[in-house]
């Protein structure tokens, strides 16, 4: 399963399975099992370089979603 998927599911205290569903006829015909992202090229080329963890970039978005969340519930 996705890591974006669990590490979020993890960082609000659920877990995955109890409440992702998927459904395979919404699979696109050529999905990918497995994507690698590799940041060399944008380093290489724009002298990119990652400041922070894909574990800390999700913490972010998920603390951004649920502020927006609890805002809108005001």
């Amino acid at each position: 399963m996705c890591d974006m998927c669990r590490i979020a599911f993890e960082y609000v205290g659920l877990k995955m399975d109890d409440h992702l569903v998927i459904d395979p006829d919404l699979f696109r015909p050529a999905e990918v099992e497995i994507l690698h992202g590799n940041p060399a090229k944008a380093q290489a080329n724009l002298g990119w370089e990652a400041t922070i963890s894909l574990e800390e970039m999700i913490h972010e978005m998920m603390d951004a979603d649920l502020a927006r969340h609890s805002a809108a519930r005001r």
